[in-house]
């Protein structure tokens, strides 16, 4: 138990208190309430940064972290419902949206993926946040009445769209299913049918069929491309192999960067990049090769730059070509996207060529 945990726990805590405060009859009982919904809302703002800052980010926390989310609210919701200041279908609309996304987090999850949240659904949450403070404020404040139906409004409409966003965003997890990992049989391991990444399957008929060779530098993916590319059966015909160069000294001593370039234009950078492919390149001996390092998260590591920056770089023989992109998800988040983007900048570079 940790202190980002703690004050996770605290939020269900708060649960049956505010409960009783609602429906409770002394002088400033309504206060009361507010003070404690406001109190831990912001635990639901702390629990999270504390645990990425400190490095306490645990599977009870992962857990309990969006459970004693919903039940904070949904709670909230049903008092209020029963205490005729709600209509009943908001809960329905709102918990429909929180069962659709739990569903959705689900199927990603057991592809190994994780849906970070979104800017419509962060609007949501905060507009969830003041419409239920304005509820149960207008109760001795008749006058926050109208700003209460307004907001109210709007959290109903941003819980839509939000819902809408994800399933239009993730479309590809409900029409994909079949990418899920199958269960053995028989039980035990999966074995030569467990499931590879549709575009390594492609990646690995491309390779074969024009006989190229191809290695990977990784710095902020920690061998994560590696192992995608490798979990393809018979990827030993193509696949040269890799180099994690986590540090600056790595980069330089295995890969060949040069530190002045490191200096000027910091490991996560185009030109870091393209070093580091053509390193991997000339070093494995293979046709092709590409790098990708970048600023996973939680923190920036002490640069300016923002977290999620990465770079892709593909070294060939004619020429190479990078992209760059700003992810926007947690750290696994952000390093699976740069996989998918490696991955796929392989594929468009073998498709455009002809080989």
């Amino acid at each position: 138990m940790n202190l980002p945990n703690a004050l996770t726990l605290s939020r269900l805590v708060a649960i049956p208190v505010l409960m009783v405060l609602l429906v409770a009859r002394f002088p400033y009982h309504d206060h009361l309430a507010a003070a404690v919904f406001v109190a831990a809302s912001l635990t639901d703002i702390l629990d999270g940064n504390l645990a990425r800052r400190r490095s306490q980010v645990t599977e009870l926390g992962k857990f309990l972290d969006p459970l004693a989310d919903k039940l904070f609210i949904l709670s909230v919701l049903i008092v209020l419902v029963q205490e005729r200041e709600l209509a009943a279908w908001v809960v329905v609309v709102i918990f429909g949206r929180e069962l659709l996304i739990t569903v959705l987090r689900s199927l990603s999850a057991n592809q190994g993926r994780v849906i970070a949240a979104t800017p419509f659904g962060k609007t949501k949450t905060v507009l969830q946040v003041a419409a239920v403070l304005l509820l149960i404020l207008q109760r001795p404040y008749p006058a926050l009445g109208l700003p209460a139906q307004v907001v109210l409004g709007l959290a109903v409409a941003f819980t839509v769209l939000s819902g809408l966003d994800y399933l239009w965003r993730f479309r590809h997890l409900l029409t994909h299913l079949e990418s899920a990992s199958p269960l053995p049989a028989g039980g035990g391991a999966p074995g030569a049918d467990s499931p590879v990444d549709p575009l390594v399957r492609r990646l690995h008929e491309r390779l074969v069929g024009r006989g190229l060779t191809l290695a990977v530098a990784e710095s902020c993916t920690g061998g994560l491309l590696a192992a995608a590319i490798t979990d393809q059966p018979g990827s030993s015909a193509y696949f040269k192999g890799g180099v994690v160069a986590y540090s600056n000294e790595i980069k330089e001593r295995l890969l060949g960067v040069a530190p002045d370039l490191l200096r000027q234009y910091g490991a996560v950078s185009a030109e870091a990049a393209q070093a580091l492919a053509e390193g991997a390149r000339s070093r494995f001996g293979a046709d092709l090769a590409v790098a990708i390092t970048g600023i996973a998260g939680p923190d920036a590591d002490g640069t300016e730059k923002p977290i999620g920056l990465t770079h892709i770089w593909l070294a060939a023989a004619e020429r190479g070509q990078g992209r760059r992109f700003v992810f926007n998800g947690d750290r696994w988040a952000n390093r699976r996207q740069a996989v998918g983007e490696a991955l796929g900048l392989l594929l468009s570079r073998l498709d455009l060529s002809g080989g």
